[in-house]
């Protein structure tokens, strides 16, 4: 578990900074240069997202229950999973009225993802990984509205076509996800 932790502060700590240290991130992005801001930020990125992967994978080989979950909390999760991809994909179709309303989906797919999950799972492992990115989804996305509202951005209004393509991607991949390529990815049906 040490390790699914360590890589979790490093991971989550690296995409707080924005929330945390704004002004930090920006004198090292002057100091360091675009390229290698990116750089340095992507190599601790992945080694982070590595550790935790190595250590949730330790983790799973001896869990510690905590509480088991009533099976009908799947089923309140899978359509939370279907709103999770949706928002996912929401982030990267251009001009979509989920983005134009919400601003940033791709925060909001990593919280109704966690949450999902924090329902339907009771060991100590996955409470600490889906609680830990709950909690960071929830401060990156008040700091970024607040950036936002700061900034005074606005956001292009969405196009009736571009969100029903979103929505109707969204929920392809979900079931493409829930059916075949979590077990095949994660080991586990969620079904």
């Amino acid at each position: 578990m040490t390790l699914m932790i360590l890589g979790l502060l490093i991971f989550l700590g690296l995409h707080s900074v924005r929330i945390f240290a704004d002004d930090w991130r920006t004198a090292m992005r002057a100091r360091l240069g675009e390229n290698g801001w990116k750089g340095l930020y992507s190599l601790l990125s992945l080694a982070g997202f590595g550790l935790l992967l190595w250590g949730y994978g330790l983790a799973r080989q001896q869990p510690v229950v905590v509480w088991s979950p009533p099976v009908f909390m799947r089923h309140i999760a899978a359509p939370l999973m279907v709103l999770s991809f949706i928002l996912l994909v929401a982030a990267y179709v251009p001009r979509n009225g989920i983005k134009a309303r919400l601003h940033h989906p791709m925060t909001l797919a990593v919280k109704v993802w966690a949450l999902a999950h924090l329902l339907a799972n009771g060991t100590l492992h996955d409470i600490i990984l889906f609680g830990s990115f709950l909690v960071w989804s929830v401060l990156l996305f008040r700091s970024a509205r607040k950036r936002d509202a700061a900034a005074g951005t606005v956001y292009p209004p969405g196009k009736g076509v571009a969100t029903a393509v979103t929505v109707v991607a969204g929920f392809a991949v979900s079931v493409l996800f829930a059916h075949w390529l979590h077990r095949m990815l994660i080991g586990v049906s969620p079904f």
